[in-house]
């Protein structure tokens, strides 16, 4: 390999430690900034390589790894050419400035062409690169470049800015942004937006301040923060800059906490009804979702067949039965199924197995069994519900499955009263937090109310805008990210205490939980998916006037 020599040239492009300094210190310093109006255009490379110059087209943007943002430089230095990326900026004679990038790679050089410069051996992760560096008595315009080394391969650069006044006569600094606000976050980042601000001659970005250290920039009014730590609280600022330096007052300030890491991600979204092969002239699940459009369904009910080993109906084996065969033409349908493991009657799972180990041990045969995608337990009545030590067994075992399961999702549904979840339900969510279980989906089913004349859409609405107050108070949540740990499921027709929900119901609610982007819709059952008015309760109808499959088609609309 090349030995790295200590002048820079135009035929080599190349900096070394010896490089003649203007009163300058060079130093690979730790995170931190002070604030500063950045020169630079397109210094976290947001939009791709504008606004720079570099040699031998060897300068690109990647998407990982980044520093900052959604993308940072990537230099390819090849035996030939050390993959130099410059910018000419103008500065104020006799001024001094503070140069700085975080970079990452072997040999990675940061400076201003013949004046200062540094550089780093050899960076596995990104660090910091600082230099300062005072114009001459006529100088008007500076050259900052970033490069790697001949032979050494790609060297990463991002967030890279130039501190202090820029050229011209301009003094008047831009307007603060107005309106900062988080407008998503995930558990590692968080996306923000805000108002343009105003300036005389024009504005030329936006730098986002945590606290006082520069964590982003971007040339619009919006911007994503990455690298954070999942559940921890933040504070973010925005300043604006103008091409001459100027830097805005400070915006209001925004605080968000970061998801705790078992947030559904976007796509996951649940339009599953229930269909039960155990009862009510089951109809053909492939007739079903090419009359519907539903993808989905949480098939009923995995129990204990004895002890401590699933099947379904506690009955019919896991694989070679109806129920492998009807999973296997709703997936070339398109489709899939979360199964639904409990329910009100039977012999469970839960109360069988004795640790939360073993019950996790039968919840994986059934994972493995069809390789799911997710798992409902559905838990309900004294022998599950209305039992602590079982509540906790259960979410010790959606813990164990979770962490045994990259990419599994993990459903509870539960009963609730019209305000929200019951006092058992309050501490299903309390023990969900406490023993860190990671549901994702917590699903109420808002009927059985006890009362025929219920407003079955006013109370679905309350009862989840209930369970939403309760996971936030407990988790900590925002709004937005407890409606998105929220499932719905209702039953259509008339209830079993002879509550009715309508077509027109189910379609309102629907709306509105698309409208608040929840996780998941269910209703049971798509057995009773068919009219029989004044029928009252029925195992295959719901006893209202609707056409077939019509609560399901409603649901297939359900988006999140």
């Amino acid at each position: 390999m090349r030995t790295p020599t200590p002048t820079r040239t135009r035929t080599r492009l190349a900096c070394g430690l010896g490089a003649t300094l203007l009163g300058a210190a060079a130093v690979l310093s730790s995170p931190g900034a002070a604030f500063g109006a950045n020169l630079l255009s397109n210094g976290d490379f947001e939009a791709g390589t504008a606004g720079w110059n570099c040699s031998g087209g060897l300068g690109s943007t990647v998407g990982s790894p980044v520093h900052g943002g959604s993308r940072a430089l990537a230099g390819a230095a090849s035996a030939s050419d050390n993959a130099t990326c410059a910018q000419s900026v103008a500065v104020r004679p006799n001024t001094t400035y503070t140069l700085s990038a975080w970079v990452r790679g072997s040999y990675v050089y940061l400076g201003v062409t013949g004046g200062a410069s540094t550089w780093t051996t050899s960076a596995g992760t990104y660090s910091k690169l600082t230099v300062s560096f005072t114009t001459g008595a006529a100088q008007t315009s500076a050259e900052v470049y970033l490069h790697g080394w001949y032979g050494q391969g790609t060297y990463y650069a991002d967030d890279v800015t130039l501190d202090g006044p820029g050229g011209g006569t301009d003094t008047q600094a831009p307007t603060a942004p107005g309106g900062l606000t988080a407008a998503g976050k995930s558990a590692t980042s968080v996306s923000l937006s805000w108002t343009a601000s105003t300036d005389d001659v024009g504005v030329t970005g936006y730098d986002v301040y945590q606290g006082g250290t520069r964590v982003a920039g971007s040339t619009t009014t919006s911007t994503t923060v990455t690298g954070l730590t999942p559940d921890t609280a933040y504070s973010f600022t925005v300043r604006a800059r103008d091409a001459a330096g100027n830097t805005s007052p400070a915006s209001n300030t925004v605080s968000v906490t970061t998801d705790n890491g078992t947030t559904p991600p976007a796509g996951f979204k649940q339009a599953a009804p229930y269909y039960y092969l155990g009862w009510g002239n089951p109809p053909s699940a492939a007739t079903v979702m090419n009359a519907t459009g539903v993808k989905w369904f949480t098939m009923a009910f995995v129990l204990s067949s004895g002890g401590c080993n699933p099947s379904w109906d506690g009955q019919r084996p896991l694989t070679g039965g109806v129920d492998q065969s009807t999973i296997a033409s709703i997936r070339a349908a398109g489709g899939d199924i979360v199964p639904s493991i409990g329910g009100w009657q039977g012999n469970k799972l839960g109360p069988n197995c004795a640790t939360p180990e073993a019950l996790a041990g039968a919840y994986q045969k059934v994972i493995d069994a069809y390789g799911l995608k997710a798992i409902d337990v559905d838990i309900e009545n004294t022998d599950e519900f209305e039992n602590a030590v079982v509540q906790d067994r259960i979410l010790g075992a959606l813990k164990i499955v979770k962490q045994n399961n990259p990419g599994l999702r993990t459903i509870l549904t539960f009963g609730t009263a019209t305000s929200g979840p019951t006092s058992w339900g309050n501490r299903l969510i309390d023990q969900a937090k406490a023993l860190n279980a990671g549901i994702d989906v917590f699903t109420i089913m808002p009927f059985d109310f006890g009362n025929a004349s219920t407003d079955m859409y006013a109370s679905t609405v309350s009862a989840t805008e209930g369970l939403k107050a309760k996971l936030t108070s407990a988790f900590g949540w925002d709004d937005a990210t407890a409606y998105a740990h929220i499932g719905i499921s209702g039953m259509n027709g008339i209830s079993d205490t002879q509550e009715t929900t309508t077509v027109q119901n189910w379609t309102d609610i629907r709306n509105w939980a698309n409208s608040h982007h929840l996780a998941r819709l269910a209703f049971w059952s798509v057995n009773r998916d068919r009219g029989c008015p004044g029928g009252g309760l029925q195992e295959t109808c719901s006893g209202i006037a609707q056409s077939d499959w019509q609560f399901t088609s409603i649901t297939a609309g359900f988006t999140g």
